[in-house]
């Protein structure tokens, strides 16, 4: 019987193969919007995971500030200065954490026999390189025994490469930081970059060696990686270092905690929203689709009215009429799903890479959006298309199937 139906909705299709063809093209176009849309929403998300995934999303940087509430016998106003003492002291008191480095930075003068600028310095313990997520692209990152020793040795940044050699080996070059001889033994890989803080210029050394270039009684900074709850560690730390600096926890101008994986929670909420916008908004083009779809049935159902009765008067029943309208609905939606399935895929491929971030900033191309469309969007895009060509056919099905015999033979 099925074999039946879908033939007679074969056959209905070829001879009215023009207007069949319209419609089975809007019902594509529906689709593969629905398709890219979901595929765009994916490739935002992805973007903004890219973004944060550079520098690393379970870590979290720590700096001292100027206390804004009174505690205790303190005023308002203190300022809180970081020591590394609070660096053993969130280590031991702070569950979860897994690396921690003091980080100091000092715009430094920066030479070698050709070149002179005028860089950041940033002093870390080795662990700053996981922490920080920083990949080397040449050489090494400085080890535990040159930290004890305070040896001159630094990391330099890709632009920094490229303006003191251009572009040459820089691994076992030596350039001056503010007059002290360092020996480069490894360069970083490029990071995204926009604005005038440019990381990619940055020269790494020990953070015992920062102690030439800068007093290190107090530091400017405290990272760390962890695992578990970002939340529980945020609210450990600040409960740590309220009870060793005499502020209030609740004081967030005590101390700045850049916590990245709550600012990378908040993005991902505005993803989801935006991944349900798109779907509605691809939902409704192809309600339109639908509606040429429903039209089209309606005026076959007009068209065919005599050959219902005829059916009706052989002994069809109304469910039999329903099937047989509703299988060629179907049939068009079907047809025209595979194809606008395809269609999106041909489209993704060809666009590649949406520009998004790259706009913004240096080396951030693997931030822009890819259309990725992932066997999830597939499904959604394939059930929102069945609903509705079920929608847009059962309504002329309906119809077709309520008409009167006596009348539907007296049609002309």
């Amino acid at each position: 019987m099925l074999k039946d139906i879908l033939g007679q909705a074969w056959e209905a299709m070829i001879y009215n193969r023009r207007r069949t063809a319209i419609t089975m093209v809007g019902m594509a176009w529906g689709i593969a919007t629905v398709v890219l849309l979901l595929a765009y929403g994916a490739g935002f998300s992805r973007a903004i995971e890219n973004i944060f995934a550079q520098w690393g999303v379970n870590h979290m940087e720590v700096y001292g500030g100027r206390t804004s509430e009174q505690a205790g016998g303190d005023k308002a106003g203190v300022k809180v200065r970081l020591t590394d003492e609070d660096v053993d002291r969130i280590w031991n008191a702070v569950p979860g954490i897994t690396q921690i480095t003091p980080a100091m930075f000092q715009d430094t003068t920066v030479q070698n026999d050709l070149h002179t600028y005028t860089w950041s310095a940033v002093g870390v313990r080795p662990p700053g390189l996981d922490i920080l997520a920083l990949d080397i692209d040449q050489g090494r990152f400085f080890n535990g025994q040159e930290e004890q020793q305070r040896a001159h040795v630094c990391l330099i940044g890709p632009d920094a490469k490229i303006k003191l050699f251009s572009g040459g080996y820089a691994v076992g070059e030596t350039i001056r930081l503010n007059g002290v001889m360092f020996t480069i033994v490894g360069v970083l890989r490029a990071k995204m970059v926009e604005g005038e803080n440019d990381i990619n210029t940055d020269i790494w050394i020990p953070f015992s060696t920062m102690g030439d270039l800068k007093d290190t009684t107090y530091i400017d900074g405290v990272w760390f990686d962890y695992r578990g709850d970002n939340e529980v560690v945020e609210r450990n730390l600040r409960n740590t270092l309220g009870a060793a600096h005499h502020f209030r926890p609740s004081d967030h101008r005590a101390i700045f905690v850049a916590n990245l994986q709550s600012q990378l929670h908040q993005f991902r909420i505005v993803s989801i929203a935006l991944s349900v916008l798109l779907t509605l908004v691809g939902a409704l083009t192809l309600g339109i689709a639908g509606i040429g779809l429903m039209n089209i049935m309606l005026v076959a159902v007009q068209q065919r009215t005599r050959e219902i009765g005829i059916e009706k008067a052989l002994g069809a029943r109304r469910h039999h009429i329903l099937i047989q309208f509703l299988a060629e609905a179907m049939a068009i939606t079907g047809v025209g799903g595979v194809a606008g399935i395809a269609l999106a895929y041909l489209i993704s491929a060809l666009v590649g890479r949406i520009t998004f971030y790259s706009a913004l900033a240096k080396n951030a191309e693997s931030a822009d959006i890819h259309l990725l469309i992932s066997p999830t969007s597939v499904v959604v895009a394939t059930v929102i298309l069945a609903i509705t060509g079920l929608v847009s056919g059962m309504i002329p099905a309906i119809r077709a199937a309520n008409l009167d015999p006596i009348e539907a033979l007296r049609y002309e």
